[in-house]
């Protein structure tokens, strides 16, 4: 028994009596062949006193609301597994109907348009599976929501024969809310708005809402990021106890920090950010010894300064990460810490914590120490003018010249570290990221492509052999729990679906079931030098599962590295910040307190699962929320290049037709099946293409088009294209069967394959085509003679 305190309803206790607990309820109810009445419960546990049964129906009608049990309709509790009930989340479509994500994984029960009616996307829901739809699709029936989504809802607001209306922003929501008069708070037609959902939908009534706040104007600059901000709940707002603690915080670093710290602050290290970086939380150092190398990494303490459970910490945690919109950063932490006291920028003391490791002449990691330092950084570099030194740039090398020798060893070490990472057979991608330019109204002028170049990759492999020495460090003792980052080998129906693709185009993934990195990174070798090398990397990437933040090492497949850990990013990244506190807990058991290693924490098992599943929530809004932002800043740049032509690449073939890359501008858009030409299409999922019935026309992953733009839907940020010709990789249009059609040669749709000439037939064909042409220009001539 436990005693009741009224927490289900969040009120106030007005007394403390004995009750049965969550669980012995539910070890009633299981043991009863049939549902139980509340009659029945309280005869099984002898409550006799009235506020004992007040506070049994109170703990009852919670776990309904939890999904434990369910209130059937003869009065008495059921457990929803014994009714066939699924728990899950709805997942919401544009076109009416929905699925429902079951907790426990497993296939998406289809919910039809019917039932969406009394949900919204988001609910948690309990559902009764009822067979399978007329496509084979597992079909649920709506119960009871269990939890309805939290948070308002961003739309926008008109009004339509004096009644308001919000369209909600996001296509899942995919029914209006219902705002009267006195709930718009000054709202008016075609702003943007925060509406709050003041009344559920239900199936004779849409919901209805009050406007909490209003955005402003639909295409004011700005307002797709305000949108997906409040879309996806991204924390914006510092508590007031946080002001107050960063308040205190010293603009400079305080002189008892210093204490216990190894001075580093005559090594030379330096920076290498991009141009328009602001917190720089790492710097690196490389000098010889003997035939190898001893590399110094070192992060920004942030650790010392944000300390377990305050309120600074806890809005961090509750950020996760930092979130990086085109000119705009959602922060994880303020940006006195961000961009100034945590922020290794150069000529100044900071804090650091340091990862010195000993790497081999064959890259090989070989010792590694930790420990707690203050540094000041002897440049702030960019990847451009690193990239240049090293290109022989005169001008640079002297400006630089008193960390050149720097420089240069990272680039040797960097040589190294590259031929370490092939030899395991790391997979290599080649992605070409774009980037908005803005004008001064913050209008898109061009979408420019981002070119990684070596110093990019130097970088990169000093943090990763970090993260490596980090992750071994961890993995060698246990009692420091952390985060592991955690890359797992792509699932079989993906796996199964990629090897599909592959086939269609004469490639060939090695490795069975159980395929090895170094089989794919074979793949992205053969390709390399194809003209569709972009389009199967993209297709491999969509293969791999999404790497996880987990307290359970289990290796980092993409990198081929059986240990990996993030720490080399704690100003942007919380799972950073508790592997740090790790290494201090680790420090301060090996040598003792010190002032160095305060803020050191040992985090219990169970909190550490919620971390990572926590922060690898946050990181995927992160990147849900700035994709959307890419998305219409697209679209807007589109709406300036209607009616215009550009060349493409199918990108992706679904049942309502072909998404196009467009090329250099990296965006797509849709040309819709009912656009193509006049004909049945039929959708082939494991080859990934579209054939047409008659004219037996197909449209596959890879092929190259001529598009024209259509239009654009800002709304649902949509770009409609028109097919203007088509041709496979090889230079011709693809056909079913093998037969390959020259669109050049007007060769009409739904002609059947021509036999096979031979040599005297084909002299023929082409004597009699000439003489065609001939004849046809006699006539146009004897036409302008008269």
């Amino acid at each position: 028994m436990t005693k009741e305190k009224n927490q289900e309803t969040h009120e106030q206790p007005e007394y403390e009596v004995e009750i049965p607990s969550r669980e012995q309820l539910l070890e009633a109810v299981e043991a009863r062949l049939k549902p139980t009445t509340f009659e029945e419960i309280i005869e099984r546990f002898k409550l006799t006193d009235e506020r004992q049964h007040i506070g049994v129906k109170r703990r009852l009608r919670a776990m309904e609301r939890d999904g434990q049990l369910i209130y059937t309709k003869a009065n008495a509790y059921g457990l929803p597994s014994r009714m066939n009930l699924i728990k899950g989340r709805i997942i919401g479509h544009r076109d009416g109907f929905g699925f429902c994500k079951p907790d426990e994984g497993g296939a998406d029960l289809f919910i039809s348009p019917n039932q969406m009616y009394t949900v919204m996307h988001g609910d948690r829901v309990l559902v009764q599976e009822q067979g399978k739809d007329s496509k084979g699709r597992r079909e649920g029936r709506i119960v009871r929501v269990i939890e309805p989504r939290e948070g308002n809802i961003v739309g926008r607001f008109f009004i339509d024969h004096d009644l308001g209306v919000v369209v909600p922003d996001d296509s899942r929501l995919n029914q209006d809310i219902l705002v009267p008069e006195e709930a718009r708070n000054g709202a008016r037609h075609g702003q943007i708005v925060v509406v709050k959902v003041t009344h559920r939908p239900n199936r004779r009534t849409s919901p209805i809402g009050e406007v909490v706040e209003i955005l402003g104007e639909h295409m004011a600059p700005g307002m797709e990021i305000e949108i997906a901000i409040r879309e996806h709940d991204i924390p914006t707002e510092w508590s007031a106890k946080t002001e107050q603690e960063v308040a205190r915080v010293a603009e400079t670093v305080p002189e008892e920090a210093y204490a216990d710290r190894i001075d580093l602050r005559a090594l030379k290290l330096i920076t290498i950010d991009g141009e328009d970086s602001r917190d720089f939380d790492d710097a690196v150092c490389a000098e010889r010894e003997g035939d190898g190398w001893r590399l110094w990494v070192a992060i920004a303490d942030v650790s010392y300064y944000v300390r377990p459970n305050t309120a600074l910490d806890k809005d961090a945690l509750e950020r996760g990460n930092s979130v990086y919109f085109p000119n705009f950063v959602v922060p994880m932490l303020p940006e006195k810490l961000s961009n100034g006291l945590c922020s290794l920028n150069p000529d100044v003391d900071r804090l650091c914590m340091v990862a010195e490791m000993k790497v081999s002449a064959h890259g090989k990691l070989q010792h590694s120490k930790f420990y707690p330092a203050v540094m000041k950084s002897h440049a702030r570099l960019t990847y451009t003018k690193v990239a240049a030194m090293l290109d022989g740039d005169p001008k640079l090398r002297q400006e630089y010249d008193h960390v050149l020798s720097n420089v240069e060893e990272l680039h040797n070490l960097f040589k190294v570290l590259k031929r370490a990472r092939q030899a395991r057979h790391a997979i290599e991608f080649e992605t070409l990221e774009t980037r908005f330019i803005f004008n001064a109204e913050r209008k898109i002028e061009s979408i420019e492509p981002v070119r990684r170049n070596v110093a990019h990759t130097i970088i990169e492999e000093c943090m990763i052999m970090a993260n490596v020495a980090t992750a071994r460090l961890i993995e060698e003792h246990d009692e420091a729990g952390a985060l592991f980052r955690v890359h797992e080998p792509p699932a079989s129906e993906r796996l199964t679906n990629f090897r599909s693709f592959l086939s269609e185009l004469g490639l060939t993934l090695k490795g069975g079931d159980d395929p090895s990195p170094a089989d794919y990174a074979e793949v992205l070798e053969q390709v390399r030098e194809r003209p569709d090398a972009e389009l199967i990397q993209t297709m491999l990437l969509r293969s791999m599962q999404q790497a996880v933040y987990s307290p359970d090492n289990a290796g980092h497949f993409g990198l081929a590295l059986d240990e990996y850990a993030h720490f080399t990013s704690p100003i942007r990244r919380y799972p950073d910040l508790v592997l740090h506190r790790a290494i201090k807990s680790l420090l301060k058991k090996q040598q003792g307190p010190s002032k160095a290693l305060e803020g050191a924490w040992m985090y219990p098992d169970e909190q550490l699962d919620e971390l990572g599943e926590h922060c690898s929530m946050t990181e995927r809004r992160a990147d849900d929320a700035t994709r959307q932002v890419d998305e219409w800043l697209k679209c807007e740049y589109m709406q300036d290049h209607i009616g215009e032509e550009f060349g493409g690449v199918i990108a992706s073939v679904t049942n309502f037709g072909l998404f196009i890359r467009i090329d250099d501008l990296h965006i797509d858009g849709l040309i819709h099946v009912s656009s193509l030409d006049n004909d049945y299409y039929h959708f082939d999922n494991e080859k990934h293409l579209l054939i047409g019935e008659n004219s037996r026309r197909v449209y596959r992953l890879g092929d190259k088009v001529r598009i024209r733009v259509r239009s654009v839907n800002l709304d649902e940020r949509k770009i409609d294209l028109a097919l203007l010709a088509a041709e496979s990789p090889a230079g011709k249009d693809r056909m079913a069967g093998g037969w390959k059609k020259d669109e050049a040669a007007g060769d009409k749709a739904g002609q059947q394959p021509p036999r096979k000439k031979n040599k005297q037939q084909k002299k023929a064909h082409v004597k009699a085509k000439r003489a065609k042409v001939e004849a046809k220009r006699k006539a146009m001539k004897g036409k302008k003679k008269r």
